[in-house]
């Protein structure tokens, strides 16, 4: 009898009706600019009133400012840089057994849907959606669950996103977004608050305005959803979080590693029934700190599953709730067509940002977001000459090395503290930190994309990260990498000549950052045009053309245009965009591949299909596009 009861007592029904729903909200692309974070300018009522029932979370970050490598991030439970997934769709595969923290709720019972977006950034995507959703559509519901059976839901709402926010013609905007609004909810240009990094314009005005209407659009939405919660007599049964995927889709927010592209809002709101498992009362603030990577375990833990040795998140409610983490983590590499690559690390008052690249800035050319007009208002300031520090510290043509703020004191990271002589302390120990994380975490960003295919054929690079292979030697990749901008020639000249051929570009790329170039290391760098290996040719055929060296480096970049490893092409393109005029002999070598991409990826392709190949061919096409609209008529 004491059997048969055990085993009842183990069903999924027994789990369903033991542990509370959860409900995640997820808004696209948006800051903490809500009533309920002190914004006087947002009009946000029902996500206020869910931070007056709830608890709301002032030190909540993305690990990446950009979605895919974010939503890589929760739905595993761990970064991206520790999956190989940071790069902007780029589908490389995970190890099978991460088939999304969702499955393990499925698996015991829960019912899971995820309405709609999924975006998980990897090859085995469709796996995933297969094992943790019992439906993942733009109609997925808690009401398609049976009675009485627990569930787990996602709803991601794209109202804010940079599409709408920025992106669409204002008349499309217009008629699919404000018009849902009534006329005292529609913000006032005038009014608009222009931070210290934009001109004060009237296109930057209006487009500020417009966010944040979209977020006001958003906010019915949410309150939309809770009703249907309240309708359905669950919402005394449910743990609601509201959050957004990473800081707002504005210039400097989306796609930088700043606190305006990795803060998020999150609050969590937990019904009375489920008032035991909240650290705080209702209506209270917590400056704890939570990163994407929490998220996952924490749902496991509020639902009292196990939580899988690989996820590297730390669960901030529920029974395995941990002391709290002491730093917040990010990490900025290619996105869409802009190659990059920058770390960050985050405590409750300083943030550290290491740039790998300085030589490329922050507001680089990209075809996308380029779309909006606020974007060309920027360009067209930023050539005047007339900028204030921060207007250029965002528009300029380069980074600085190292960034360290006091987000207490300078919440809009205004104020670069590196040269303080007063932070110096400090600046050791976030430096420290962040060394320590990239080893801890074996941090696969310091491998060149194209090179990481090859280096993790018949694997993952996941596992080659924690393999004996010496195809990965993390430490000297780093170090190669930290020369950049950094270091003396005689330096970058070892790493040049180096076995390993992920040091090699690094090497590279240190004397495409370069100021000049001596006799000896344009020989080093000519040599390097033949090497094996394609990421190292075409750096080193970017560095002799980014120092006037033209004619064989060129016809390197539009030979490798020609390559069926996608990524390197890619990477070349984005190089001979950026050249411009200096690549002006690879335009014939431009327009075939431009053809050969729309062969692969045609302009009238639906943007809901999901194929890493047609991901690659829509973003050469991209740099293509760019340098043909500049050149094609010459």
């Amino acid at each position: 009898m004491y059997r048969i009861l055990s085993i009842l007592l183990m069903t999924p029904l027994s789990f369903a009706t033991d542990t509370p729903n959860i409900l995640w909200i997820t808004a696209e692309d948006m800051s903490p600019t809500l009533g309920c974070y002190g914004d006087d300018y947002a009009t946000t009522p029902h996500i206020d009133q869910l931070a007056t029932d709830g608890i709301l979370y002032t030190n909540a970050f993305a690990t990446a400012p950009v979605c895919s490598p974010s939503r890589s991030c929760l739905i595993n439970g761990l970064p991206a840089t520790s999956q190989g997934t940071q790069q902007m769709r780029s589908a490389f595969p995970i190890p099978e057994y991460m088939n999304g923290f969702p499955s393990i709720l499925r698996d015991l019972g829960r019912y899971t849907t995820n309405n709609v977006k999924t975006d998980y950034n990897n090859g085995n995507w469709e796996t995933i959606v297969d094992a943790s959703w019992n439906e993942s559509s733009d109609k997925a519901h808690w009401r398609g669950r049976k009675d009485d059976q627990a569930f787990f839901s996602v709803f991601n709402l794209m109202t804010s996103h940079q599409s709408r926010t920025m992106v669409w013609p204002y008349e499309q905007f217009v008629s699919q977004v404000q018009s849902k609004l009534g006329t005292d909810e529609i913000h006032d240009h005038d009014t608009a608050p222009v931070p210290p990094y934009y001109p004060d314009t009237p296109v930057v005005r209006k487009t500020i305005a417009r966010f944040y209407d979209c977020v006001t659009a958003m906010d019915k939405e949410v309150g939309a959803i809770l009703q249907q919660l309240e309708d359905d007599g669950l919402a005394d049964d449910t743990i609601v979080f509201f959050y957004s995927d990473h800081g707002s889709g504005m210039p400097r927010h989306k796609r930088a590693i700043l606190d305006s592209g990795l803060k998020i809002p999150l609050i969590v709101r937990f019904p009375e029934k489920y008032q035991h498992l909240a650290p705080h009362a209702p209506g209270s603030r917590t400056d704890r700190l939570v990163s994407f990577d929490d998220f996952g375990p924490t749902v496991l833990s509020l639902v009292e599953a196990d939580i899988p040795d690989h996820m590297e998140g730390i669960p901030f409610l529920g029974k395995s709730a941990s002391a709290p983490r002491e730093y917040t983590y990010g990490h900025r590499d290619r996105v869409d067509e802009v190659i990059d690559l920058a770390r960050s690390v985050r405590d409750k008052r300083y943030l550290y940002i290491r740039n790998f690249m300085p030589h490329l800035g922050y507001n680089q050319p990209t075809a996308w977001p380029d779309i909006g007009e606020i974007r060309h208002e920027i360009y067209a300031h930023a050539k005047t000459g007339n900028m204030t520090g921060p207007q250029a510290h965002f528009a300029g043509p380069t980074r600085p090395l190292e960034e360290l703020y006091d987000c207490q004191a300078d919440p809009m990271n205004l104020e670069n503290l590196v040269d303080s002589t007063a932070h110096q302390e400090i600046l050791a120990q976030m430096r420290a930190q962040l060394h320590q994380r990239l080893q801890d975490s074996r941090d696969l960003g310091f491998i060149p994309e194209a090179l990481a295919w090859v280096l993790s054929d018949g694997s993952t690079p996941y596992e080659l990260a924690r393999s004996d292979s010496r195809d990965y030697r993390q430490s000297r990749l780093i170090e190669a990498a930290s020369q950049v901008g950094n270091s003396s020639e005689e330096t970058l000249l070892a790493s040049l000549g180096d076995d390993d051929p992920g040091v090699r570009y690094w090497g590279a790329v240190g004397f495409s950052a370069a100021k000049s170039l001596s006799g000896k290391a344009l020989g080093a760098l000519t040599n390097a045009l033949s090497d094996d290996v394609l990421n190292v040719r075409i750096e080193a055929a970017n560095a002799l053309a980014r120092h006037d060296n033209l004619g064989i480096p060129i016809s390197v970049l539009a030979e490798v245009l020609e390559s069926d490893n996608l990524a390197a092409v890619q990477h070349a393109a984005r190089v001979i965009e950026l050249l411009g005029e200096r690549a002006l002999a690879a335009l014939p070598a431009v327009a075939e591949c431009d053809a050969r991409m729309n062969r692969i990826r045609p302009p009238d392709t639906s943007p809901l299909i999901v194929d890493p190949e047609l991901d690659k061919a829509m973003f050469i096409s991209f740099s293509t596009n760019a340098f043909l609209k500049r050149f094609g008529s010459r």
